[in-house]
């Protein structure tokens, strides 16, 4: 009997590459509030652990502007519809609601898109998240917020380093 796609997959495929971020990390997260202006820069603190054999949790903390604050993403590649997927809280960006994302492999991670909204909004933004793996002891996220017109602007960048035991 063969492989089946998820043994393949962890061999040579999308699971190969999100399991290759478990472990601790340190990192420096960078925040903007306006396109180009830098709002904020501190350290932050990652953990990924694999939860059923394909899922990574990504548990992190730092601050903003000297407040402390923590977050959690889930990350999973669906085979059969070839989606990576997520879904994030944090105690600052998502106040109480939990953001769910889907997107597509790139040349070295993936990119999903979310969005967000509130009553005082006529119509709710873009979130999109960029996973991108630089080598097996460095990656960054970085993410985007997205205006109802379709205008950009970077929102988040943390480069993280792994910490060696």
């Amino acid at each position: 009997m063969g492989k089946s796609k998820l043994e393949i997959s962890k061999e040579s495929g999308p699971h190969l590459r999100l399991n290759s971020l478990v472990g601790s990390w340190d990192g420096n997260t960078r925040t903007w509030f306006e396109k180009d202006v830098l709002a904020d820069e501190s350290p932050m603190r990652g953990k990924i652990t694999l939860i059923l054999d394909r899922f990574l949790s990504y548990e992190y903390q730092g601050s903003l502007s000297g407040k402390p604050f923590e977050g959690r993403m889930l990350w999973g590649y669906d085979l059969s519809n070839q989606k990576c997927q997520f879904s994030w809280i944090d105690t600052f960006h998502m106040g109480t609601a939990i953001m769910y994302a889907e997107g597509t492999e790139t040349g070295n991670g993936f990119a999903v898109l979310g969005s967000y909204s509130s009553p005082e909004m006529t119509k709710p933004w873009g979130w999109r998240t960029e996973l991108e793996i630089i080598n097996s002891d460095q990656f960054l996220i970085r993410a985007f917020n997205i205006s109802p017109e379709g205008d950009e602007a970077k929102a988040t960048e943390t480069i993280y380093h792994r910490i060696k035991s």
